[in-house]
């Protein structure tokens, strides 16, 4: 499939415009300077992307609130951890747009609203605390997930909302980031790199964002890679849920690849620590490393595990250094005054 005909398959689908794209594609130049023998490293900023304080999820959101809108829904739900982005973006866009945002969180109600909660909360959305587990350790499959919170949700609030699988886990939102790997495929050219000798590296939660890169490269037939960290631990089945999604995001815009849950480009649990939100100090390390070297935040949650991940990849040899590692900004920023205190705690190091 040309670019021409990937945009105009996705040029099917109703879309909102959630902010300026081509999103920047930034050389990383300092860190990438601190070993010969060390890989170009570049970054790719989708942190400014998107209403409620941007990330990734405005790719997704693009598609799902142009979904909401054609249908007249009113209301929406979605779910997520504490310091969830897809859910704070979520609210955002349904502020925007004159809806009801329902966020569902299976954990008590904190003391105190902070990070991305307190902006979930002045964007007007009803938060749902329920202390009992819904998915997200590892004991249940995804799909198995969405439907105890679909439920869940028509029980407490009836028929007729619009349901938003948790990260925007869905053939719908994750055509965000089939878009987005046509425009990566087109930066790299126009940029000059090496596509056979270039790796896109991203934070893996729900899956949804890797797999919109993997379908979008595949029927580009492009030999740019995708390696995906996971950082959290979620899912019962994980590679399995991202290979079915992969492969029906292919289906749905025409292609006939297949991808099996063992062949994915993705590294599982190394790098999660001990479970999803949960700070490691390599996380920390990372954390500091990016803004002290370059001026660029990441998050604990998502972000910043996942470049502690690709910093130790890195630093084992796995790419050399005639090759160029993209790695993906999805944002995040808010989340960190949610964990002030224990980032504070290691400022003397």
């Amino acid at each position: 499939m040309t670019p021409d005909e990937l945009r105009l398959a996705l040029a099917r689908y109703p879309r909102l415009s959630y902010g300026h794209t081509p999103t920047p594609l930034q050389p990383l130049e300092r860190l990438s300077k601190r070993q010969a023998r060390w890989p170009q490293l570049w970054i790719k900023r989708d942190d400014g992307i998107g209403p409620g304080g941007g990330g990734n999820k405005g790719r997704k959101l693009e598609f799902l609130m142009a979904d909401v809108s054609a249908q007249g829904r009113r209301k929406v739900i979605t779910y997520g951890g504490l310091q969830s982005n897809h859910a704070r973006m979520t609210a955002a866009a349904c502020a925007r747009l004159g809806l009801q945002a329902h966020l569902f969180f299976f954990a008590p109600r904190p003391a105190l609203l902070q990070g991305n909660l307190l902006l979930d909360h002045l964007c007007g959305a009803r938060l749902h605390f329920i202390p009992f587990s819904g998915g997200g350790d590892g004991s249940m499959t995804l799909a198995m997930t969405n439907r105890l919170v679909r439920l869940l949700s028509f029980c407490l609030l009836g028929p007729g909302a619009y349901f938003i699988p948790v990260g925007g886990h869905s053939l719908t939102g994750c055509l965000g980031y089939v878009d987005a790997a046509l425009e990566l495929h087109q930066q790299v050219q126009e940029l000059g790199l090496p596509p056979a000798r270039t790796t896109i590296v991203t934070a893996a939660g729900t899956g949804g964002t890797f797999a919109g890169l993997l379908a979008g490269l595949a029927l580009l037939e492009s030999p740019l890679r995708v390696l995906g960290l996971d950082v959290g631990k979620l899912w019962k089945a994980f590679p399995a849920s991202v290979a079915w999604l992969t492969q029906a995001l292919c289906r749905e815009l025409g292609g006939s690849q297949t991808f099996t849950a063992g062949g994915l480009p993705l590294v599982e649990h190394t790098y999660a620590g001990p479970g999803y939100a949960k700070l490691t100090p390599q996380t920390t390390r990372a954390i500091r490393l990016l803004a002290r070297s370059e001026g660029i935040v990441l998050d604990p949650v998502y972000t910043g595990k996942a470049f502690a991940g690709l910093w130790d990849l890195i630093q084992q040899g796995a790419f050399g250094p005639d090759e160029h590692v993209i790695f993906l900004h999805t944002g995040g920023l808010p989340g960190l005054w949610a964990y002030a205190e224990a980032l504070s705690a290691a400022w003397e190091e």
